[in-house]
């Protein structure tokens, strides 16, 4: 399917559909969360490696996103719910309070690849670029599959990663505002809403699937 260079519109819902999917101004309470016991620069340096990797994620889905499933024989409704399974157990760690004590932990221990590991995974994936994403962005480059198109969706994800970028800048005084104890009772909070997500995301799947394993 062909669109014009000058259809904007094409582009804007592509936009905005990546935002309603991942929800940047929703997902502050959890970087602030999985970043709570960093320093500014460590902040920083996880806000910028998270969003480094999450448009760089979605770039790879959007060039070669499906035939990298096809290769290894993955369906999308596979993908998101493997990626459902991840989110419930990060989801879990966040209710029971093991998520924040491990960071706390590694911290003391002074681990510096822990604040990679917490960039890449969860907060880039599949927080940021998670399977509604990413599935949408290779259905998009299905549909739309010129060059000139792709590049330009590929200059609205890099748009979507710098919103993202700015909303997860503002953590720093969320922290400031809720404190050590309000932090602990938004992870519980948060914890459940990941929960839900998760089991979405798994059941958005199995509806999917069960069909064809039922004929």
């Amino acid at each position: 399917m062909n669109i014009s260079f000058f259809d904007l519109s094409i582009y804007i819902k592509f936009f905005i559909g990546l935002c309603a999917l991942v929800n940047p101004i929703g997902m502050i309470p959890i970087f602030t969360t999985m970043t709570n016991n960093q320093s500014f620069i460590e902040r920083k340096k996880t806000n910028l490696i998270a969003n480094f990797s999450a448009s760089l994620i979605l770039i790879i889905s959007l060039f070669f996103g499906n035939n990298i499933l096809n290769i290894f024989g993955i369906s999308i409704n596979s993908f998101r719910i493997a990626g459902g399974i991840l989110i419930i157990s990060i989801a879990f760690s966040m209710i029971s309070g093991e998520f924040i004590n491990k960071i706390k932990k590694e911290k003391d221990q002074k681990k510096e690849k822990k604040i990679e590991n917490i960039s890449v995974v969860p907060l880039a994936m599949p927080l940021i670029a998670g399977p509604g994403a990413i599935s949408s962005t290779i259905v998009w480059s299905t549909y739309y599959s010129t060059w000139i198109n792709l590049f330009i969706c590929s200059l609205v994800i890099f748009l979507f990663s710098f919103i993202c970028w700015l909303c997860f800048q503002a953590a720093p005084c969320v922290v400031q505002i809720l404190g050590e104890t309000g932090i602990n009772i938004i992870t519980r909070i948060m914890g459940l809403l990941l929960m839900s997500l998760g089991i979405e995301f798994i059941s958005t799947g199995i509806s999917a699937i069960l069909p064809g394993l039922l004929n």
